[in-house]
């Protein structure tokens, strides 16, 4: 996919009319930003948007994110068990240490 951050009024409003002219080819939009299909056309409404608000606008070629691919079972396997946990307010950092859990200094240093 294509993500395609815009950082002026003057793009959001292009942005925003590309995407209602050419709904065929927006997979979401959020205000400034947009995920567009990975087609030529799609590519084309981009690097228009950039031919005319030249900075303002940012493209980036994204892939969706595989949590089974690109993260450990332990991590997701500790976010699940955060989120189910009986205790709203209490940190990762005492729930991890009372388990079994991925420590979030090392996730911190690591990339996926």
């Amino acid at each position: 996919m294509l993500l395609v951050v815009t950082y002026s009024r003057a793009a959001r409003g292009t942005l925003r009319n590309v995407c209602r002219t050419h709904e065929e080819v927006v997979v979401r939009r959020f205000g400034r930003v947009a995920l567009l299909a990975e087609t030529e056309f799609a590519a084309f409404q981009a690097l228009r948007l950039r031919e005319k608000h030249g900075g303002d606008v940012q493209i980036e070629r994204t892939r969706p994110f595989n949590e089974f691919e690109a993260v450990d079972a332990s991590v997701r396997e500790a976010a699940a068990a955060y989120e189910k946990r009986e205790e709203g307010a209490l940190p990762y950092t005492a729930f991890a240490a009372e388990r079994d859990h991925p420590d979030p200094e090392q996730m911190r240093e690591t990339e996926l």
